[in-house]
């Protein structure tokens, strides 16, 4: 398996993004990337629709 094709800041925001080493990340399998990036999405999404929901006020 040869390692993944990105370029030098790409593969450092990733690697930093997702917590694991950079050259973890740059043997990982592409199907696994796209798994953590996608779980990395849908966890940054949840917490901004959380913020931008203002909390309903009772009366």
């Amino acid at each position: 398996m040869k390692p993944l094709q990105l370029s030098a800041d790409t593969a450092v925001e990733l690697s930093k993004r997702l917590n694991v080493p950079l050259e973890q990340l740059m043997h990982m399998p592409r199907h696994i990337l796209i798994q953590k990036l996608v779980e990395l999405e849908s966890e940054q999404s949840k917490s901004s629709t959380e913020e931008e929901t203002p909390p309903s006020k009772e009366l």
